[in-house]
């Protein structure tokens, strides 16, 4: 097996930036198309859940994305409706919204990640 450190330095800087910055995105857009504040949307607990659910996101996004496993990015949206179910219900699309911002900025970063690798 032939490993290139530049790779492994590419991959590493591309899920320190998407856990990082992830979470920031998300809050920003979903801040600029809500008139209402987030903390009055949502309470602690489902922010803190959201938080910990976003981020393992990023990691299985990610990793998929470096793996080539395009089809396998389909578990994360059912696992996470299994997950959020009961959050769901309740405010649909803000969880929707708040899911495809995170997902679309994954791809995003693992395309930009494939596409340094490649360039090595």
């Amino acid at each position: 097996m032939n490993i290139n450190i530049h790779e492994v330095a590419i991959l590493i800087a591309g899920y320190v930036v998407l856990l990082a910055t992830s979470g920031i995105v998300v809050n920003y857009i979903l801040s600029w198309i809500s008139t209402v504040p987030m903390s009055k949307k949502i309470d602690k607990e489902v922010r803190d859940t959201g938080f910990v659910v976003g981020k393992c996101e990023n990691l299985l996004i990610l990793t998929f994305m470096v793996l080539e496993a395009y089809t396998a990015l389909a578990l994360i949206f059912a696992a996470k409706a299994i997950v959020r179910r009961e959050d769901m219900s309740k405010n649909s699309l803000f969880f929707l919204a708040g899911t495809m911002i995170n997902v679309t900025y994954s791809i995003m970063i693992g395309l930009v990640v494939k596409i340094l690798i490649a360039i090595i």
